[in-house]
């Protein structure tokens, strides 16, 4: 029996959006509040502690895998499930988003490799990105925008480089007509900044880094083009509850 399609099963699910975290404390930020503004309820999951994750997306509108400390290498059981996990949606089409570790774990799923920089660099706090000719056909994209990692991605087989970094060179890329995978964070609060450069400090003393000052003061610059972005991406991405992107984009 054929598996029913993401597309044809959409209009028969409850509007949830599954939101992967992976720390206790973690939370979906700025995504998950423009999530629930656009009328998506929120099926927290944290596979870590022994949540398990759904066989089919029929249940979800989407799916937005979070960041995390951990690498997308670890020999950690919940790792390889998270990373096997992705064939769900892209078997199914379904809207999908990995941030950070949850684009490493993307990429792995699809094949290509996750590792450091060759120098050792870090990316931690604001740095530019450049959209390619096929991001800059999709959206406009923020100059800068908020980092916390020292791993990278190889692009996937069949993937589409949609945003190039100096340090990194794969910031964002599309699979199929659904799956993202993002390098950086929009998610990132100003309750998450004062968090993340508290608790990790340490981190930033890694080669590359950016001093904590320099956080607060790039947020001051170029924070509202992030969130311009994100809305802009979500539009796109999944639209709302009542109107989905993907309805609405067939409905045109």
């Amino acid at each position: 029996m054929q598996a029913m399609s993401f597309q044809d099963s959409h209009k028969n699910c409850s509007p949830k959006v599954l939101i992967v975290l992976h720390q206790e404390t973690s939370t979906p930020g700025r995504v998950g509040q423009s999530l629930r503004r656009r009328g998506f309820e929120l099926d927290i999951r944290r596979p870590r502690f022994g949540d398990k994750l759904p066989s089919t997306m029929e249940g979800h509108a989407g799916a937005v895998i979070f960041g995390g400390p951990m690498s997308a290498n670890d020999s950690d059981a919940f790792i390889h499930r998270e990373i096997d996990w992705f064939d769900v949606p892209l078997r199914e089409e379904a809207p999908c988003l990995g941030i950070c570790l949850g684009a490493q774990m993307l990429a792995r799923n699809l094949g290509a490799e996750v590792c450091p920089n060759a120098d050792g660099f870090a990316e931690i706090g604001y740095y530019p990105i450049t959209p390619t000719q096929a991001g800059k056909t999709l959206m406009p994209w923020p100059e800068k925008v908020y980092q916390w990692h020292r791993e990278g991605f190889d692009l996937p087989a069949g993937a589409q480089l949609l945003a190039e970094g100096t340090v990194y060179r794969n910031q964002a890329f599309r699979v199929g007509p659904a799956a993202y995978g993002i390098q950086f964070h929009p998610e990132l609060t100003l309750a998450m900044l004062y968090r993340w450069t508290t608790r990790g400090a340490p981190r930033m003393q890694l080669p590359g880094a950016q001093d904590r000052r320099d956080h607060f003061a790039g947020r001051a610059v170029f924070d509202a083009a992030i969130k311009t972005w994100l809305e802009d991406f979500l539009d796109r991405w999944i639209g709302t509850a009542e109107k989905p992107a993907r309805l609405a984009a067939a409905a045109e």
